[in-house]
């Protein structure tokens, strides 16, 4: 019940300052979906992360993209793939090399997430990393990663996962 008349929604006030804005969380996934096609190109053409990221953002348009976050995992994934890739491994039925370029973009960046931002919880990382490969990887490339990645979360994040299953 609503005591107060300030509570109640009156159509003739002004719109508060922010609608329309996109979320924090819908930013960050234009990041990730940016770094993810950014990833990939650094992968195939193997060229520099400041001239693929001048690149990205010349050609896209961050007014809703997490721009910081965009480039903490464009930078943040190269500067961590030997541990990123020691992690995915063990979680891997075939070699790393033989992983389909996208479905592996995505399992880094969601590895990178996993491992560096113990602030994101460990279901937004899956759910997003699904996300990804459902919007750009193959077929059935997103049941390959959600697989993947709840294999891979309780290494990563066991205390995190144990006390979500209770």
């Amino acid at each position: 019940m609503i005591n107060d008349e300030s509570d109640r929604f009156n159509p003739r006030d002004p719109k508060p300052a922010d609608a329309g804005k996109p979320s924090r969380s819908a930013k960050r996934r234009e990041a990730r979906q940016l770094a993810t096609q950014a990833l990939y190109q650094w992968h195939m053409a193997k060229h520099s992360l400041n001239e693929i990221e001048a690149q990205f953002r010349v050609d896209n348009d961050f007014k809703d993209v997490d721009g910081e976050y965009f480039r903490e995992i464009l930078h943040g994934v190269p500067a961590n793939l030997d541990e990123i890739d020691g992690a995915l491994a063990p979680c891997l039925d075939i070699a790393i090399d033989e992983l389909d370029p996208v479905e592996l973009g995505v399992l880094r960046l969601s590895t990178w997430e996993l491992l560096k931002r113990v602030d994101v919880p460990y279901r937004v990382v899956i759910n997003e990393g699904i996300e990804l490969a459902k919007v750009f990887g193959s077929t059935d490339g997103h049941k390959f990663v959600n697989g993947v990645l709840d294999k891979l979360a309780p290494t990563l994040r066991g205390p995190e996962v144990a006390a979500h299953k209770r």
